[in-house]
């Protein structure tokens, strides 16, 4: 059985590219009839708060990627212990003593002689004395994973045959001065322990996979999980991350985008697949195929979201239009409406506005001609009430007042709708009624 994982830290709320890994991670699962794990990485204290781990599963259950299983890091560090005294007594595992004004120091001369800042294992040369000379002066240790000399390989399954020299990585830091360990033993125990086969990731972490399969093998697994790495979305401002405004899954949903708008689009874009409109994950899991995402870089801008998302707005079928109007507080709708509406609304939120302007009040617009209106109120008198009613009505006026164009028709709209632009006339016009149209034009 595929099992994959999607791994969030509680630091922040979801952004635009941790959706993408995990609606992806969720699909090649899904596809095949596998398993989805969530995991809360939790393991930076200080930064990880409940309210974002609230957050990130309500966004995740409003996009309708549910997790078969979850788990916290917080809750199983007696399993990240035993691995550390594991990796310690086959000798991967070792102390140093620097403070970080020192690695920082060790960094920076490295650099200024165009050298890589790789940590150079001057704690490997420290005698039992000197480590305890520190240590009675109370500097506790980090400790870092020593990499052996192996090439590091696998083959992608996006970027196709990875190779990493041991040489060019810095030594990893486990376990931090006060304890707390960083993501990298947390991520390869739990990946061992939860049995994951498949790790979705994005390319920044090509190195961080390097190291972390050296750790797999010095645990004893020799069989890595298949690793994917995806190209990063960017936009005209940068890298999106979770800190970049305006990219987060909640500011998404109170735009009006809908759920099933983020997950088609985002399942496509860096594929050979055009971008088209799904309106369920069972339908859309069945398009799912690795092998056509593409490591080339990917553009997102928000606003090429928003133009898909009223595409979907267009094309969404009756009965889910239905549903999702119930879900913003209008229960009683028909198909004449959708009809008047679909092609005219780029979100579900401006189908309320047409929604309260056809079957609501309206504020009266006082700048119209009232005289103009008079004449136009008794001409509909004994106009047949129907679909032509619109096309027959206007041209009395026109024969009337001989006004056209704009003039004869921004004013109707005006006073029937209070806007000057929206869903064809003819159509809300039966929405509206002709009393309640008499009532408008005479108010």
């Amino acid at each position: 059985m595929i099992i994959t994982r999607f791994a969030p830290s509680p630091t922040g709320f979801l952004h635009i590219g941790n959706v993408r890994t995990a609606l992806l991670a969720w699909l090649q699962a899904k596809s095949q009839g596998g398993k989805f794990i969530l995991r809360i990485d939790d393991t930076d204290r200080e930064r990880s708060k409940k309210e974002y781990e609230v957050a990130i599963k309500r966004d995740l259950e409003w996009l309708g990627l549910e997790w078969d299983e979850t788990y916290k890091q917080s809750e199983r560090m007696d399993k990240y212990l035993a691995a550390k005294e594991k990796l310690i007594a086959s000798g991967r595992l070792y102390p140093c003593y620097e403070s970080q004004e020192e690695l920082d120091m060790k960094k920076k001369n490295l650099m200024k002689r165009g050298l890589p800042p790789i940590y150079d294992r001057s704690s490997l040369k420290l005698t039992d004395s000197e480590k305890k000379y520190f240590e009675d002066r109370g500097i506790k240790p980090h400790w870092r994973f020593m990499l052996n000399s192996e090439e590091i390989t696998w083959n992608d399954r996006i970027r196709g045959e990875m190779s990493f020299k041991p040489e060019n990585i810095t030594d990893p830091i486990l376990f931090k001065e006060d304890g707390n360990m960083t993501y990298t033993l947390a991520s390869v125990v739990d990946d061992i322990e939860l049995n994951i086969t498949h790790i979705m990731r994005g390319e920044d972490h090509l190195s961080n996979s390097a190291t972390h399969i050296q750790i797999f093998k010095a645990l004893g697994i020799q069989k890595i999980p298949h690793l994917s790495h995806l190209s990063l979305l960017a936009s005209k401002s940068g890298e999106i991350s979770k800190r970049l405004g305006g990219f987060d899954v909640a500011s998404l949903r109170d735009n009006g985008i809908e759920a099933m708008s983020i997950n088609s689009f985002l399942a496509k874009i860096g594929t050979s697949d055009p971008v088209e409109c799904f309106y369920s994950l069972d339908d859309l899991k069945k398009s799912f195929d690795i092998s056509k995402f593409s490591k080339a870089p990917i553009n997102y801008e928000f606003e090429d979201l928003q133009k898909f998302n009223a595409k979907m707005v267009h094309n969404m079928p009756f009965d889910m239009f239905q549903t999702r109007l119930n879900e913003i507080g209008i229960t009683t709708t028909t198909e004449e409406f959708w009809k008047a509406m679909h092609g005219n609304i780029d979100t579900i939120s401006d189908a309320k506005t047409w929604y309260d302007v056809c079957y609501g009040d309206i504020t009266p617009v006082d700048s119209i001609d009232k005289e103009f209106l008079k004449i136009s109120a008794d001409l509909l008198q004994d106009v047949e009430w129907n679909e032509s009613t619109w096309s027959i009505w206007t041209e009395k006026i026109k024969q009337q007042t001989n006004k056209k164009g704009k003039e004869l028709f921004l004013p109707l709209r005006l006073s029937l709708t209070g806007y000057e632009s929206g869903p064809e006339m003819k159509l809300l016009i039966l929405l509206i009624g002709k009393d309640k149209v008499l009532q408008r034009l005479c108010q």
